[in-house]
């Protein structure tokens, strides 16, 4: 008898699988019958209140006369504007993500002489245990990064002899260890699996302690560990800008839920990559790239307003590339009229299009960005206005790094650890319940038969 792969589905799985839809769907009236939030929204995208956070604050709308109404996105890290913070680290010519990162981790921003004792608590920490490359990086790789790092992550439970200690200062020592180790993790994993399966030279670099974090993800990453300036930096200002978005957002919901819970440091982290990896959530910049290639493919003149709405209409009818009825990095959960995050890395993009010689393809862009908003509004009825998202820029700027698509997804894990951490921290600070929300079960009693009548 031959044996089933693990990819195998068989035909009694596919009899199986047909049981378990009839068996799940549920008439989509009954949520509203009994006012069932679906996704834990209304219909005008208000998400319910499941928790309180110091941590940030995502703002996108306002009071006018005495009426709430759809405002220009802002971001909040304790309390401060993001976009404030970044024109503050880049105007002075520095790295911003240790500084960010300090902020949001303890609520103040540091000092010269705190932020350089935590750049060297970081720097101390970007070591992996003996052997470990050997023995569970280049086991098996897998072709999902993100998949890798969580096994990465889970794995190093087992180096850990306080991992299920859930106190605050071992848990804040298990977070920044895994902040620093992060990009180290998912690099490494690609160049196994770069080496492996595509038969690539396998380069393991080391990173240098005095390096920014987002100059270690450069050197460790390119075979000759050279990188520009404006490179490193406009990758350090997406890091910031994607290190944390409130307590709602889909991976830091799931790690206040996971940490209600009492479990480990690394059962939590992996159960947030999880969440993350997801196309809805942080895999959506993987998508917008490849939409656009297929865009420059079939769309003649870039700089036609006309033929470049045709195509954006034909996507929303599910005619043109993934035929999913979507137009990738547009739109989003709470922002309507504009995500703050997208406006202030569009300034850096536009620089590193003409440092690569890409300025035509900064114009397409924009001028999606311009015209996808109101193709939206002429082809559906919205309940709020729509507007290009962080990952519309964001993987068009790791495109033109030159970064494997493989990371893109990783990229945004090695920034939001740092949110994830914090929600942790906050989570066990406060401690809270068990995060156990309700669903109401609507099936109907029914009587045990036995099996010789069934």
């Amino acid at each position: 008898m031959e044996n089933n792969t693990y990819s195998d589905i068989t035909p009694d799985i596919l009899r199986l699988a047909k049981l378990s839809e009839e068996a799940g769907i549920i008439d989509s009236e009954l949520f509203t019958k009994y006012d069932v939030k679906r996704g834990l929204r209304d219909l005008n995208g208000k998400g319910v209140l499941a928790g309180l956070t110091h941590i940030s604050d995502v703002r996108a709308k306002e009071i006018v006369d005495g009426v709430e109404v759809p405002a220009h996105g802002r971001l909040f890290y304790r309390g401060y504007n993001v976009q404030d913070l970044v024109e503050g680290f880049t105007s002075e010519n520095r790295f911003g993500f240790e500084e960010i990162a300090y902020l949001i981790l303890f609520g103040l921003l540091p000092d010269k002489d705190e932020l350089e004792r935590f750049k060297s608590l970081l720097g101390s920490y970007r070591s992996l245990p003996t052997s470990f490359v050997r023995d569970i990086i280049m086991k098996a790789p897998s072709k999902d990064m993100m998949n890798t790092l969580a096994r990465s992550v889970l794995t190093l439970y087992s180096y850990d002899d306080r991992a299920d200690d859930t106190s605050l200062p071992n848990v804040l020592r298990q977070c920044l260890q895994l902040i620093s180790l992060f990009p180290m993790l998912s690099i490494y994993g690609y160049q196994a699996y770069s080496h492996y399966h595509d038969g690539n030279s396998l380069f393991i670099h080391q990173p240098v302690p005095e390096l920014s974090t987002a100059e270690n993800i450069l050197h460790i990453l390119r075979p000759d560990s050279s990188y520009t300036p404006l490179e490193a930096r406009i990758l350090d200002v997406a890091l910031v800008l994607h290190m944390e978005h409130g307590g709602g957002n889909n991976s830091s919901f799931t790690t206040h839920v996971v940490t209600s819970s009492l479990t480990d440091t690394y059962s939590t982290i992996a159960a947030a990559i999880g969440s993350l990896k997801g196309p809805r959530h942080g895999g959506a910049n993987i998508k917008v790239v490849q939409m656009f290639e297929d865009m420059k493919q079939n769309v003649k003149d870039w700089e036609d307003e006309e033929e470049v709405a045709a195509y954006l209409k034909k996507l929303l009818h599910k005619e043109a590339f993934d035929h999913a009825g979507l137009i990738y990095g547009v739109g989003h959960a709470i922002y309507s009229k504009s995500d703050p995050r997208a406006v202030s890395f569009k300034t850096f993009v536009e620089k590193l299009s003409v440092e690569k010689g890409l300025q035509k393809e900064f114009a397409l862009y924009s001028l999606v960005e311009k015209l996808a908003p109101e193709v939206i509004a002429g082809e559906r009825q919205m309940y709020k206005g729509v507007s290009v998202n962080v990952d519309f820029y964001s993987g068009f700027v790791y495109h033109m790094l030159g970064l494997p698509m493989e990371l893109y997804t990783p990229i945004f894990a090695m920034a939001r650890i740092v949110g994830w951490s914090a929600h942790r921290l906050e989570e066990l600070a406060n401690n809270g319940k068990i995060i156990r929300p309700a669903y109401k079960p609507i099936g109907e009693d029914k009587t045990y038969i036995s099996l010789k009548y069934r």
